[in-house]
Formats: structure tokens, sequence, C-alpha cells
């Protein structure tokens, strides 16, 4: 079967079921929804991104309160000025949840929409323009002006800012569908639901709590998480899971402060030097990792996904030449299948001093931070623990703290292992599911064949929605692979903003 073939083919035995013509009925309608959505945004142009400046002026780093609560409350206002009923869900030490419901009259089914506002944190002197001052840029990476309304405005050109592609614009894409189906008169089918949380970037430590507090109004058949970029084709995509995540940092100790290279050099132990043996003997050179039970448990593809990977496009030769790869790691298997594995990632590392600032020490400590991407099956606290006990057998004394001196004076090789939050497990729906056909539908009403795949690289709390309120839920991104997100120059192409208005207009309207 040829690439693509699958998917075409689910949706065209969807389409000559039984239920073939309210399936046709509800493709009809979702393009026309889309086409609603076309011609708003074509008009208003100018006004959609200046929304959008608004939003992305306003600083989001997670661990900023009060910014933080300056978000929360713009997007509520942005929901009430659309006659979203609308509230802020929180907990004790939360970031609010911004929530909206809109109750469709003799609707039999609920749509939830999750995004975030927060952003990760940053470096400002990293970036071309400061991160919170949004900047546009064309294709040659030149600052442009935005014109008048009504004036042209290039597709390719770029907004550049903090949460500009992670994840302010689905949010903006939400409300600006939802101006141009009531412009266009057409009525929702299904009761909608939107949950924009604050803390994301900070591992969701509270969205269980907030959604088992608020259990019943939280309640939909489906959340459709509106977070991640598109496939590297720029062809639509949509994921059916994603991986779970688990971070630790690891501080490896020498002598109580920096020593002379010269004068205690091959006598002095360099944590430096230590910390990256450690970390080698984690991973072998075919990249397998080398914990003990690492692999146990995880549960396999099943054939329908086996197949979507089969199907997806193949990127990695383009994808080589754009990121200036000279080789790559996975033994040859494609990136669409690398993802459905575990991880284990160095994520930084630091000791001492480098550039023009080094000096000729032997360093006191050295640190790195590492996070692992689980997949379905693997328990995060027993993958944590399987970890630890690796370090353990290398050799080291293992801390949960800061050590003292009598501590690092009564053990040669000492660790302090600094536990994230530990997450509740990756999950993915299936892909032959009613609702999965309908996104499906909905997402190639609008933009054509699309891309589907078991689960994205990246994680998302999947979990804490599921397993809290009994549901399932989807992926459906819509910001460009190349957004530099998580790092510095974040940005988001206009198309990608363009194509997620009509998007998210034809998942409003199934």
């Amino acid at each position: 079967m040829s690439r693509g073939g699958w998917l075409a083919g689910v949706l065209a035995l969807t389409l000559l079921a039984p239920t073939a013509a309210p399936a046709q009925d509800s493709v009809s309608q979702n393009s026309a929804a889309a086409r609603a959505a076309r011609s708003w945004r074509q008009g208003h142009e100018r006004a959609i991104l200046d929304e959008f400046v608004a939003l992305l002026r306003l600083p989001n780093v997670s661990s900023d309160r009060p910014n933080i609560e300056r978000n929360a409350d713009a997007i509520a206002e942005m929901l009430r000025r659309r006659g979203v009923a609308t509230r802020l869900l929180t907990a004790e030490g939360a970031n609010p949840v911004v929530f909206g419901e809109i109750r469709t009259p003799g609707a039999t089914r609920t749509i939830g929409f999750y995004a975030h506002y927060d952003g990760q944190p940053l470096d400002p002197s990293e970036w071309k323009s400061p991160p919170f001052s949004p900047t546009f840029r064309d294709g040659q990476g030149q600052e442009v002006a935005l014109p008048a309304a009504g004036g042209s405005i290039d597709p390719e050109w770029r907004v550049y800012a903090r949460s500009a592609g992670d994840d302010k614009a689905p949010i903006v894409a939400l409300v600006t569908a939802l101006d141009a189906l009531h412009a266009a008169g057409l009525a929702l089918k299904a009761n909608v639901k939107f949950a924009f949380e604050g803390e994301e970037e900070a591992g969701s430590a509270n969205l269980a709590k907030i959604l088992a507090a608020n259990r019943e109004l939280a309640q939909a058949d489906v959340w459709l998480m509106c977070d991640g970029p598109l496939h590297q084709t720029r062809r639509p995509l949509i994921y059916f899971g994603s991986r779970d995540g688990v971070r630790l940092d690891l501080t490896v100790y020498g002598a109580k402060n920096e020593l002379h290279s010269g004068h205690y050099g091959n006598w002095a132990p360099n944590p430096a030097l230590s910390l990256a043996r450690l970390l080698v003997s984690m991973k072998g050179a075919d990249d397998r990792v080398l914990v003990d039970g690492f692999y146990e448990g995880i549960e396999p593809l099943t054939e329908s996904e086996r197949r979507a990977i089969a199907d997806a496009p193949l990127i990695e030769r383009a994808l080589m030449e754009e990121l200036w790869l000279g080789g790559v790691d996975g033994g040859g298997a494609p990136l669409a299948e690398l993802v459905t594995r575990p991880s284990l990632n160095i994520r930084g590392m630091s000791s001492s001093r480098t550039g023009a600032q080094a000096s000729n020490v032997i360093p006191n400590t050295a640190t790195a931070s590492i996070d692992i991407r689980l997949v379905k099956g693997m328990e995060p606290a027993r993958t944590l623990d399987r970890v630890i006990a690796h370090i353990r057998k290398q050799g080291y004394y293992v801390v949960d703290k800061p050590p003292t001196p009598e501590v690092r004076k009564a053990n040669a090789n000492v660790v302090w292992v600094d536990r994230g939050r530990v997450g509740r497990g990756a999950v993915r729906t299936p892909m032959d599911l009613p609702i999965s056909r309908d996104v499906l539908r909905a997402v190639q009403s609008v933009r054509g064949p699309v891309i589907a795949l078991p689960n994205m690289g990246g994680n998302l709390p999947l979990a804490d929605v599921e397993q809290t309120l009994g549901t399932r839920t989807i992926v459906v991104p819509i910001a460009n692979h190349d957004n530099n997100q998580h790092s510095f120059d974040e940005n988001l192409r206009l198309q990608n903003l363009w194509d997620g208005i009509e998007v998210m207009a034809a998942l409003l309207a199934m």
C-alpha cells in the first residue's frame, strides 16, 4: 500500500459505511466552517494579529505568578467578548486554568479544547529581539512592519516572541474561529468547552487536582489538545497520544572548592569527568538505554498504528539537510517510529566556566539535567527508581539533598539526585474510534489528506485529563515544525496561524 493510502482507505471505508450520509453531512458542515473562517480571516488579518500581539506582550513564564494572572485575565476577557461563559479554575498554589463553555441546545456530544498560555523560562540576551516585544520578520529574517488594516500581509512572515508557537497561537485561532462562525451564522452542533492551562511548561503539577475538583464541569466526550508542531512537510498532522516525561538533575562532587589544575591534577578527582563517565554508562553505542529493566512493560503498537507510521512521509534526508546533520541516531529507523520508543536525553550540563571565562582549575561540582520520555506501559516512578539503581551500580552514594561535609568525606563518589515531578504515564487513543475518525475527517475537510501518528515525541498532560475525567484525548497541532520551541527566537509562521483558524473552525463545527 502506498504512503498515505492507509489513512485514505480508512476514511473512504467510513464514508461508504451505513453512516455514510451523516458522515458526508458532517464533512460538508466542516468545510463550510473552514470557508467561513478563511473569509473572515482575509478581511480581518490586521485585527487578528493585533489581538495576538497583545497576548504575546504579556510575560508568561510559569513561575511568574503576577504576570501569569495577567495572562489568565486577558484570555478570560477574550472568551467573554465572544459570549463564552468563562471562569477561572484554581487550587491552592496553582496557576489558574481559564475555563469556558458554550452550551448548544439539543447537543448530544461535548468537545473540549485544551491549550496552555504559560511559557518556558528564557534568557533575553539570547534573543534577536526582546522575547515579549513581538517582532515580525520576513523569510530572510529581516524585520518588517505590519501594514494598516486591509494591507497585504505575507503569509510567510513570522512573528517572534515567547509562546508564539508554544502555545498561545491555538488560543487566538480558536477565538477567531468563533468570530468567523458567528459572522457566517453557522450554529454549533456540539457543546464546547475550553481549558487553557497556566503551568504546562512547569509540568502541569496541579491540572489533575483542578480537574478533579471540577469533574462535572470539565466532562467532555473528547479533549482536543491544541499544542505542538505540524509535520515537517507542513502537511496537517493528528497525534493520538504523547509520551510522558520524568526529569532529574544529577550533581557530582569533588573537593570543597575549585583547585589549581597544575598543583592538584592527577590527584584530586574531577567531577566533570566523573559525571561524563556516569552519563556514558547510561546509553550504548546503538543508542539503547543500558539501565536494567528500562524497556520492560512497554505496550506494543497496534497493527493500525504500525501502518500509520509506515504511511507517514519520509522526511529524514530533508530534515538532516535543514538541521546541518551529517549523521543521526536510531539505526536508520524513521523519526515517526523513533518517537514511539522511550528515550533518555541529556538536556543540559554545567561545570565551572568555559570560553573567555575559563580558568585552569579542577571543578568542585558538575551537574547534568536529564529528561526521560516514556511510552505507554512504562511506570514513571518505577523507571526513575531504575535509573537511580543504575547510578548506584556505578559505585555512587546517592543522596536526595545537597550532601554534608561528613557524607562527602565518607564516600569517594557522591551524587545528589534531585527528582522532578513524576507523571501518570503515557497514553494513546485508538485511531479507529468513531471520535478519532470524526476528528480526522474534520481536519481533512480543511486541508486535504492528514498524516496520523500514534503519538507525538513530546509530552502533554493527556493522562491527567484522561484518567481524571474518564475521557479520550487527541492532539491537534498548528505550529510550524521549525518554531524554535522551548528555545530562543521562538516564532510562528503566519500561514500556520491562518490554517489553524480554519482547522479550529472545522473542529468547532463537528
